[in-house]
């Protein structure tokens, strides 16, 4: 049993006035990109209250997660490093194995301070009673307690269900249409705790682990449709709603200058779901790898008349560092016999120190250390993926022992091992230490038998429904406009034929071009118009690692513009001008990716291409298969 027994110097700060000490709000999203918000560089989803956030407070650009949910949660809740406590990857429901109750976590020390705690939202770290949040220091719990894609089907109706859960008990059988709901939902408790621990004049712990953005996208009706990023930018957009819902209560409630919240998210986006998943913005990797899109989440803290306003700092921290940070703000001190991996980082992350007490982060992909680094240089150990779904095997990722100098290139692409063999040494050296420590001081995750859902279920398959197959319609270009998608079975098949794109341009008054016309395919075969640095870009990948591309500079703001791809030739054309080169042949295949007029929504056909739409008016489009 965990021992409840609080010590001299873990009582004392209680006895101390709730104003003498910061409430603590973990704002906690799901899967969100380091380019998905407005002040980490998105220009497609609007986030007025992070941008606020940002604007009020501090940005921590280096903070860090895991690869993936359970682990990143587990680093959350215990100060270690997720293969330490037994928690290397993901907990499925009615699974055996959760997070030890006997670990000590962040609610375990705040609720022994005299702090109430709340856990809203998505949980994860196991889902049989012995794990729930109830069992780990909070005082209460309301949410879906592992992913949103990982629902079965209920005996009592034969649908398919997630459940929503107060405390220890299922509050309701959620239908997918029915997580519509939750965001807001999840809100409206969140801003109750806080109102009532006000009440009791209690200092509060609201740890605030939304289901967004994971895969499936539900936001609510008032947000579906409105944004400028489909279904994805949606959901953003509701979920910054519920961030200036939290500020708002805290300045009603006029405890907002007593309240540090702290926003980021447990990994890097699910790139592989196209559309459906975020953006890394300068980094490369998605979710479920250890290169710095992975792991590196956009992070906030606000703390308005401590914190002062519109700062930031590149300073390494990470999930790792939250448990001892708020038990040293909230007057605590951590148990000596527990060994963690956090460090208390509260006077670098309020801004009264300009350095991070942190040198070294440690990137681990299950139980395996794939990478580390110390001040600006990462050294890779092992192979690398680009993230979680996706094929693309890149030849520089093949192999480890590769070293990044992080602030002079954050996209992790030139390799400076051979000019820096010194360095890569003494990385190597910490990496061996941290591995042999790991070996000798990990602890077992909860493991309890004969484990079961949380509601009755059934393994019968319903009867499937026979898809009527209707013939795709070809696009219709005399309607096509900027935001548009089509599926690529909506043009003719591409596959070893010449092709021609022509499209009309007239870019906006005194802006140079910029950004995407039109794409179509992706990492494997794909073709790509696009305007950047005053020039406009005829991109084809005819192969993985096959791109060829052809540049017409300064094209003016009027551009009539003719794309072709042919065996002999790659030319482009504006007006009466054009350029050509040899082409390396025709597309071996049909794209299998959508054609997206505006944008480029999965993985990119050509790198360099910008993420943003072209600016200006696009009258005519046309792609003609020959």
């Amino acid at each position: 049993m965990k021992l409840l027994i609080a010590t001299f110097l873990v009582i004392f700060p209680s006895c101390l006035s709730a104003k003498a000490l910061p409430n603590l709000v973990l704002i906690f999203i799901d899967d969100m990109g380091y380019g998905d918000i407005g002040p980490y560089g998105s220009k497609l989803n609007r986030t007025p209250n992070l941008d606020r956030m940002a604007r009020e407070g501090r940005k921590l650009t280096s903070f860090y997660a895991a690869p993936v949910c359970s682990a990143s949660r587990a680093q959350l809740m215990t100060g270690c490093y997720a293969p330490r406590v037994g928690v290397p990857g993901v907990f499925f429901p009615a699974g055996g194995n959760g997070l030890n109750p006997e670990e000590h976590t962040v609610a375990d020390y705040l609720r022994e301070l005299g702090y109430a705690t709340m856990c809203v939202g998505k949980w994860h770290l196991g889902d049989q009673r012995e794990f729930l949040p109830t069992r780990h220091g909070f005082d209460g719990y309301f949410g879906i307690p592992y992913s949103n894609d990982m629902g079965r089907t209920a005996a009592a109706n034969g649908k398919r269900v997630h459940p929503l859960m107060r405390d220890e008990q299922v509050a309701e059988l959620l239908e997918d249409e029915g997580q519509r709901r939750i965001t807001r939902e999840y809100t409206g408790e969140a801003v109750k705790f806080m109102e009532a621990s006000h009440k009791e004049d209690r200092n509060f712990f609201l740890y605030l682990p939304h289901t967004a953005m994971h895969v499936p996208l539900y936001p609510h009706p008032d947000f579906a449709g409105k944004s400028r990023n489909g279904t994805y930018g949606d959901w953003v957009e509701e979920v910054d709603w519920s961030v200036g819902q939290v500020l708002k209560a805290l300045e009603r409630l006029e405890i907002e200058k007593n309240t540090l919240v702290l926003f980021t998210s447990d990994n890097g986006p699910w790139a592989s779901k196209g559309k459906a998943g975020g953006v890394s913005g300068p980094l490369r990797g998605s979710k479920g790898c250890t290169l710095e899109g992975g792991v590196r989440e956009p992070t906030i803290v606000w703390w308005p008349g401590t914190i002062a306003p519109g700062t930031e700092s590149a300073g390494i921290a990470g999930t790792t560092d939250v448990l001892p940070t708020f038990v040293s703000l909230a007057g605590g001190r951590i148990k000596k016999d527990i060994q963690i991996d956090g460090i208390d980082v509260s006077a670098w992350m309020l801004g009264k120190t300009e350095t991070s007490p942190r040198e070294i982060w440690h990137y681990f992909q299950g139980t395996r250390l794939q990478a580390i680094r110390q001040g600006p240089w990462k050294l890779a150990l092992t192979a690398q993926s680009l993230g979680m779904g996706i094929r693309q095997r890149n030849a520089d990722l093949a192999q480890g022992g590769r070293l990044y100098n992080l602030e002079e290139e954050i996209g992790e692409l030139t390799n400076l091992a051979e000019e820096n063999p010194a360095i890569v040494a003494k990385l190597e050296a910490l990496a061996t230490q941290m591995t042999a420590d790991m070996a000798a001081n990990k602890r077992p995750a909860g493991t309890i038998q004969n484990p079961v859902t949380l509601y009755p279920t059934t393994n019968r398959k319903q009867p499937a429904r026979r898809k009527r197959k209707s013939p795709v319609k070809p696009v219709q270009w005399a309607e096509a406009r900027l935001g548009d998608t089509y599926a690529s079975s909506s043009l003719p098949d591409m596959s070893g034929k010449p092709f021609t794109i022509e499209a009309t341009v007239e870019i906006e008054e005194g802006k140079k071009p910029h950004g995407i016309i039109v794409a179509h395919g992706g990492s494997s075969v794909g073709y790509v118009l696009y305007a950047r640095d005053n020039s406009l870009f005829f991109s084809v990948r005819i192969g993985t690692n096959s791109v060829q591309k052809i540049a017409f500079g300064s094209p003016g703001r009027k551009m009539e513009i003719s794309a072709s791809l042919t065996g002999e030739t790659l030319s482009l054309r504006i007006g009466g001008k054009s350029v050509e080169v040899k082409s390396r042949g025709l597309l071996k295949r049909h794209p299998q990716e959508s054609l997206c007029i505006g944008s480029d929504d999965a993985n990119p056909v050509d790198p360099e291409a910008p993420r943003t739409r072209i600016n200006g008016l696009l009258s005519t489009l046309n792609v003609t298969v020959r």
